[in-house]
C-alpha cells in the first residue's frame, strides 16, 4: 500500500553516490549497475518527527519487501514520475570550458518526442551553464523545473566527499539556485527540493523549514550514474516501478551517458504495461 506523508520541505539525491546508495538502500532485488567505486555509504539518519521546526521527507524509498513509499498517488493508479538531476557544481565550470558536457539534449528530444510529462531537478549552476536549454525545458509545458541546489555541495557531513554548504547559508543556497533557474526565463518552476547526495540531517531539515520547498524522495532508483550499458538500467527501472512510483534518473551526459538509450526503452515498455507517466505536481495532487 502507498501512503502519503504530509510536510512542508526537503529530501532526496542525485548523482553516482547517490545512486550507489539508494540502490544499496532500496532495490536489493534488483540487478545491479556497474558504477565507479566510491566511498561506503554512511548510514541514512533517521528522519525527525513532523513538529514547528522539524520537517518530513513526502516520498520515502520502499522496503526491501516493496512496501512503505509515500507518494501521492493510489497504490491502485498506474501512474510513475521519472525525474532528471541536472548535476554541476560550482567548481566544474572550467571542466565545461575544456568540453565536458553536464547537459544532455539528447535525453530531452527522447522526452518530448516520446511526450513524457517529466520533472527534471536542476542545479543553479548547470541553469548557468546552459542557460538555453533551462529557458527550454522550462517554457514547456511537458516539463516542471524543481531545485536541487546551487552547486551540488551536501546539506550534511560526509556525504562522499562533497563539499559541505554550511548551516547559515543553506537557505541562501537553495534561494539562490532558485533565482538562477528563473533568471535564465524558465516559468514552469515548482518549489521542491532534492538533497545533493541524498545527504541530510536534523539541522539540514530545520534550516531549509523556512524555505517554502517541499522535498521528494525516489522510491526506484535508475543506476544510471556512470552506468555503460542502458540495458541494465531499464530492466533495474523496469524490476523496481510500481503504481506511483518516482524514478531518480540524471540528465549529465558526462556522468550518465547511457540515460537517453535507457528511457527510448523504459517508456514504451512501460506503456505497454498500463503506466501512464506524470509529473511530481501530478503525483502530489493524487
Amino acid at each position: 500500500m502507498i501512503v502519503l506523508a504530509a510536510v512542508s520541505a526537503v529530501l532526496a539525491g542525485c548523482g553516482g553516490p547517490e545512486a550507489d546508495r539508494a540502490r544499496t538502500a532500496a532495490l536489493p532485488t534488483a540487478s545491479p549497475v556497474p558504477a565507479p567505486s566510491s566511498p561506503a555509504p554512511e548510514s541514512r539518519p533517521s528522519v525527525p518527527a513532523p513538529g514547528p521546526r522539524g520537517l518530513t521527507p513526502v516520498f520515502e524509498r520502499r522496503t526491501a519487501s516493496g512496501s512503505g513509499a509515500a507518494s501521492g498517488a493510489r497504490g491502485d493508479d498506474k501512474v510513475v514520475a521519472l525525474t532528471f538531476d541536472a548535476d554541476m557544481t560550482a567548481d566544474q565550470g572550467p571542466r565545461a570550458a575544456g568540453g565536458e558536457r553536464f547537459d544532455n539534449p539528447g535525453l530531452i528530444a527522447s522526452l518530448r518526442r516520446l511526450e513524457v510529462p517529466s520533472t527534471v531537478f536542476m542545479t543553479g549552476r548547470w541553469a548557468q551553464e546552459y542557460p538555453d536549454q533551462a529557458r527550454s525545458i522550462g517554457t514547456d509545458p511537458l516539463f516542471e523545473i524543481a531545485n536541487h541546489s546551487f552547486s551540488h555541495y551536501a546539506f550534511s557531513s560526509p556525504c562522499y566527499g562533497l563539499p559541505t554548504v554550511a548551516e547559515g547559508d543553506m537557505r541562501a543556497d537553495v534561494e539562490r539556485a532558485f533565482t538562477a533557474i528563473r533568471g535564465t526565463g524558465a516559468r514552469h518552476v515548482v518549489p521542491y527540493f532534492r538533497f545533493p547526495g541524498g545527504c541530510y540531517d536534523d539541522v539540514a531539515l530545520k534550516a531549509l523549514a523556512p524555505a517554502g520547498v517541499t522535498a521528494v524522495q525516489w522510491d526506484v532508483v535508475s543506476g544510471d550514474a556512470f552506468a555503460t550499458d542502458a540495458e541494465a538500467v531499464a530492466e533495474q527501472v523496469l524490476a523496481g516501478v510500481r503504481p506511483g512510483s518516482l524514478v531518480v534518473m540524471h540528465c549529465t551526459r558526462s556522468a550518465a551517458p547511457v540515460t537517453d538509450d535507457a528511457v527510448r526503452r523504459i517508456v514504451p515498455e512501460l506503456r505497454e504495461r498500463g503506466y501512464r507517466f506524470v509529473k511530481v505536481s501530478e503525483l502530489m495532487r493524487g
